[in-house]
């Protein structure tokens, strides 16, 4: 406890797709008071055409009343 999942399209390095997780690793740990060696983090690539299906249909528009930090954009199809 926690996993983090993160989506975002292609395109970033592995370098920064690693500065990333270490980054929100550690802040979580610490935010959340418990062992970094407890949390967990995954990056899925999402293509941009399959954004609106995959991720803004499925998890976040049923989820808006969730999200603590909302989108400030709609999916080019919507």
């Amino acid at each position: 406890m926690p996993h983090i999942n993160i989506k975002c399209y292609p395109g970033r390095t592995e370098d920064q797709k690693k500065r990333c997780a270490d980054a929100v690793a550690k802040a979580v740990s610490e935010i959340m008071g418990c062992d970094i060696s407890h949390v967990s983090l995954e990056i899925n690539e999402i293509e941009k055409s399959d954004w609106a299906d995959t991720v803004w249909d499925k998890e976040i528009e049923p989820n808006m009343d969730k999200l603590y930090i909302k989108p400030g954009y709609k999916p080019d199809n919507r």
